[in-house]
């Protein structure tokens, strides 16, 4: 397959966008936000079609930074990950999408397991994602990377009583720990990377022992966790940093609250590092606009993008050499685990069945 860099691929989508808006003067343009009908299939050198689990101002931010600087409209369907790969798989052939994106490798591995995605080479998105995150045959990339982390009241909680994830099953963190369903694909992935590091069994006792920690049943989002802690009802929750960050900006006050009370603190530092997962995305299996899918993910993984993902949504950049601002500058710099992230989703039925017998609903 061959390679092309960004430039040479935009410079041509440009003649041709060009060449289609002469062809269709007097037109009037598809809305930006409705792709071709399900069943419909047309190639349109103008058009990229996005199937997006996310749903974040930063992402129309830089469709519309792409959109002025190529001239391809981005057309975005959005809904729940799992609505979107179902929805892809019914439409086979026929689909008009082009790129799927959505949060955790998890549901990326999931589609990709259904034959919902192709193989992409391009020297760009090499260099820029690094090998651990991406598929090894270039049917997906990470786009931002959130980390999953302990978050503690910063009134009861010193750092120094914390160190791994590992800990929180020791009897002093009985009935002080906060954490969201096992049905959430967060906590998931994080079992995941503990059977691919220890084994099932290993991860079946961290899980038991979380299970006899906790301050409550599990229930709610990871911001959910945090307003608990806030309240009491825990000393420390597991959650992933970009909601810290995104509740410390909240325009709501008591939102803002939370955020600002929380202390981070990334586990496994004398290991392994903290667990790591993505948003990505992966170029569709059928897409009729394949080279506008690629140089769409091309912009995204590009210097510009990566800013605006850390600066508008508190996520990190999966580009090296990334300067980013508060608050991600603060929590300071940590140790990732480097497991190659496919093997997320290759234990994934693991510990889906390692929740259920540890009990963790």
């Amino acid at each position: 397959m061959t390679r092309r860099s960004p430039h040479h691929r935009l410079s041509g989508l440009r003649v041709l966008t060009a060449c289609l808006a002469l062809a269709c003067a007097g037109s009037s343009p598809p809305p930006a936000d409705a792709p071709a009908p399900s069943g419909s299939k047309t190639a349109d050198a103008g058009v990229v079609n996005v199937y997006s689990h996310r749903h974040y101002a930063s992402d129309k931010q830089l469709f519309a930074t792409f959109e002025e600087q190529t001239g391809i409209k981005v057309r975005v369907v959005k809904a729940a990950a799992d609505q979107l790969i179902e929805r892809l798989a019914s439409e086979g052939a026929s689909s008009p999408a082009d790129l799927l994106i959505t949060a955790d490798v998890g549901r990326l591995w999931r589609a990709d397991s259904q034959g919902l995605l192709q193989g992409v080479e391009s020297d760009a998105l090499e260099e820029a994602v690094p090998q651990h995150l991406r598929h090894p045959d270039g049917h997906w990339f990470a786009l931002t990377k959130r980390a999953r982390v302990i978050v503690y009241d910063t009134e009861r909680v010193k750092p120094e009583e914390l160190s791994t994830y590992e800990a929180l099953t020791e009897p002093a963190w009985k009935g002080r720990v906060l954490v969201r369903s096992s049905a959430n694909m967060y906590n998931q992935s994080l079992l995941a990377s503990l059977v691919a590091h220890d084994g099932a069994e290993a991860a079946r006792s961290w899980a038991e022992g979380i299970v006899t920690n906790l301050a409550r049943p599990p229930k709610g989002s990871d911001r959910d966790q945090m307003k608990a802690v806030a309240a009491g009802v825990g000393d420390v929750a597991i959650v992933n940093t970009y909601y810290v960050g995104l509740m410390a900006h909240s325009e709501v006050a008591a939102e803002r609250a939370v955020g600002e009370r929380m202390g981070v603190f990334f586990p496994n530092q004398d290991d392994r590092g903290a667990h790591i997962n993505v948003s990505g995305a992966g170029v569709t299996a059928h897409a009729p606009n394949r080279d506008n899918a690629v140089a769409l993910l091309e912009f995204l993984v590009s210097d510009e993008s990566q800013r605006v993902f850390a600066a508008a949504n508190y996520e990190f950049p999966v580009k090296e050499g990334i300067a980013v601002g508060e608050p991600l500058s603060s929590w300071g710099a940590f140790k990732e685990d480097a497991l190659p992230l496919s093997a997320l989703g290759e234990h994934q039925a693991t510990a889906v069945r390692v929740f259920d017998e540890a009990g963790w609903r």
